[in-house]
């Protein structure tokens, strides 16, 4: 496995990069990668966010104030929303969960870690989650982050993105492998 994880590039990384400086500045790195994740299951599971977030159409100070307004409940801090503010007043809302994946990358990087996104198709206990991140370690020689997430339509197994690498043993990939060398042989 890839133990140097790269860190985005584009306007994403630039982003995440200038947050990841501030927050530094001001000792709140843990605070804001905390505010991004609240952020970040907020946008995985409302599609009205994501709406709000993705359209073109919507004014950037319409997107700003509604944001401002869903994050203040949630309880994010003002760094974060300023944040925030600014990539909605520069029309690069669209980037929000890519600046998200890479402040991440940026906070495990200097904690000495890397992450590891792994899905399954029902949620990990804290037994596997705690093996998973050993063999993990084991493989990279560095402390590893889990971030989790549930995909039903996996059926089972698990997919799990580590830098560049991909390795996905989920029960969907193997039973499409299995269809498609079945037809093969026909």
């Amino acid at each position: 496995m890839a133990t140097d994880e790269p860190i985005a590039s584009g306007v994403a990384g630039r982003y995440a990069s200038a947050l990841f400086d501030l927050a530094r500045e001001e000792n709140r790195i843990s605070e804001v990668e905390e505010d991004l994740g609240k952020f970040q299951r907020m946008y995985d599971e409302s599609a009205d966010l994501v709406r709000l977030i993705r359209s073109p159409v919507i004014p950037a100070d319409e997107q700003s104030q509604a944001l401002i307004l869903i994050l203040s409940r949630a309880g994010v801090n003002p760094l974060t929303q300023n944040f925030f503010k600014l990539i909605a007043r520069n029309r690069r809302l669209f980037a929000a969960p890519d600046m998200v994946r890479a402040y991440r990358a940026f906070a495990a990087r200097s904690r000495g870690e890397v992450a590891a996104e792994v899905t399954s198709a029902h949620p990990l206990n804290d037994a596997l989650a705690r093996d998973l991140r050993d063999a993990l370690k084991a493989s990279v020689g560095k402390d590893v982050r889990l971030s989790t997430k549930v995909d039903p339509s996996l059926l089972g197994g698990l997919i799990v993105k580590l830098g560049s690498r991909m390795v996905d043993t989920s029960l969907r990939t193997k039973l499409a492998s299995l269809k498609l060398s079945l037809k093969g042989g026909v």
